[in-house]
């Protein structure tokens, strides 16, 4: 019996050791680590981090005064007050332009002179995507206006 109870403990200590040093292996070759970065004088940074920020805040539970306080903080009033009326009228978030939340985002800069244009790329499930125009200030870094056209209307 007893060299029964030692060839069980082997084989456990065995298995145990190969499935926590496959675990290591897989880790390992996962890739290198990623890295994101940005700065506050950036205007598509800022989109990014907004757009990063806004989704968290409209998938996390409890992240409605979150939610807010981002539109209070990179929306103009004025553009506020727009999206407002536009959600009432379509019954759907206007920061993403939809009733659902995106499983992930792309802020892509597309120029202009007097203030900054990005192109917001949202993948949604089954890998479909949309886009929305964003345009903010360059001086207050503040959103004026999103939607799936351009101000200019292209």
């Amino acid at each position: 019996m007893t060299s029964s109870k030692t060839t069980r403990r082997t084989t456990l200590a065995v298995g145990l050791a190969l499935a926590l040093g496959l675990g290591a292996t897989a880790q390992a070759s996962a890739g290198a680590p990623r890295s994101v970065s940005g700065k506050p004088s950036d205007n598509i940074t800022r989109i990014a981090d907004f757009y990063g920020t806004y989704i968290d805040a409209v998938t996390d539970e409890g992240g409605g005064e979150l939610r807010d306080a981002l539109r209070a903080h990179y929306l103009t009033p004025a553009f506020r007050k727009q999206l407002d009326a536009w959600e009432e009228k379509e019954h759907a978030d206007g920061v993403l332009r939809a009733q659902n939340v995106p499983l992930a985002w792309k802020v892509t800069d597309s120029g202009t002179a007097e203030y900054t244009e990005a192109v917001v790329t949202l993948t949604w499930s089954a890998g479909q995507t949309s886009t929305l125009v964003v345009d903010m200030t360059r001086g207050s870094h503040k959103i004026f206006h999103i939607g799936t056209k351009a101000i200019g209307g292209t």
